[in-house]
């Protein structure tokens, strides 16, 4: 049983992690400042005897004595990393520094859950992880990619100048039960507005491309990489299949009920890539992983999900 701490545990792929790890029989430390995550996420955790939840910022150090660490802590969604954009790259640097150097004096081995956003607005497809990227350093999403970018430059130093022994994941568009209703993103968007039978809202043509990995496929990944001995990374972490945002939301009205889409075109937000696809050539020969759930399977869970929460919203 390893003594595992995951920071931002309370969020979408945190509680996952948490449960899955948890469920293994490691005793497990949630850290989060709940800044975009939810305590509902991980409540039926709490009565668990190798669970533990702690209310923190991880701009903050934090002392404790750990095996493992996860470093998952950061809004995620444009919405969110966008409404405090300052915040959300102390939480990518300063959450880096307090936890490679909580790693180090532990000797501990450590996970960045990086992200797709560190090659911006790709000029190839699909990115691989020797492409550096297109990313506007001064764009309303540069705070999270380049935080991002910039956590990986910490851990890469910490690795080679103090030894730690980290892994860095590069997380596409994961999906799944417990996304935020609120956090703006196109499969909770989607979802909710064709459950309530509202306009579906899509920005730009629709012929801009996204592939969707769900979450249970992505944990798998997560854990697979940390548990691998003399690999690093950065690995591609999601679905390779790609789908238009435009095939997306007839996918999700045709599951909901509803087939005859009512779609509204908005102008596309800045700096919004037009393709995002991962080769996942490095993690099928490293970590013998790729997604096994497909789009049409995954959605059905979470639109069962999302009525569910939505029902418990209005009594």
């Amino acid at each position: 049983m390893k003594r595992i701490l995951v920071t931002g545990g309370a969020g979408f792929l945190g509680s996952h992690l948490c449960e899955r790890l948890v469920a293994e029989g490691h005793d497990v430390i949630c850290v989060d400042n709940f800044y975009t995550s939810a305590k509902a996420n991980i409540a039926h955790l709490l009565k668990q005897p190798n669970f533990e939840l702690i209310r923190h910022d991880m701009t903050l150090p934090l002392y404790i004595e750990v095996d493992e660490i996860y470093n998952l802590a950061c809004p995620a969604s444009p919405i969110h990393y966008q409404r405090d954009p300052v915040q959300t790259m102390k939480t990518s640097v300063s959450g880096s520094i307090n936890m490679l150097g909580l790693a180090k004096r532990c000797k501990a081995k450590i996970l960045q859950a990086s992200t797709s956003e560190v090659y911006g607005d790709p000029e190839t497809s699909p990115q691989s992880e020797s492409y550096c990227g297109n990313v506007n350093t001064h764009g309303i999403r540069a705070c999270y990619d380049e935080g991002k970018r910039a956590a990986e430059t910490l851990f890469m130093d910490y690795h080679r100048k103090h030894n730690v022994d980290i892994r860095i994941i590069r997380i596409f568009n994961t999906y799944g039960p417990r996304m935020a209703v609120d956090d703006g993103r196109v499969v909770s968007n989607f979802i909710i507005q064709s459950i309530r039978n509202e306009q579906i809202t899509l920005y730009g043509s629709g012929e801009q491309t996204r592939s969707f990995c769900y979450v249970d496929d992505l944990i798998t990944g997560m854990i697979k990489m940390m548990n691998q001995v003399g690999f690093i990374g950065p690995v591609n972490l999601g679905n390779p299949t790609e789908f238009t945002i435009r095939e997306l939301a007839e996918t999700v009205s045709r599951l909901v009920g509803n087939h005859n889409p009512k779609i509204t075109y908005l102008s596309l937000p800045e700096d919004d890539p037009k393709q995002r696809c991962p080769d996942i050539t490095l993690a099928k020969k490293k970590l013998n992983w790729e997604p096994t759930i497909s789009l049409e399977q995954g959605l059905k869970s979470t639109i069962e999900y999302f009525k569910t929460v939505l029902e418990s919203q209005h009594g």
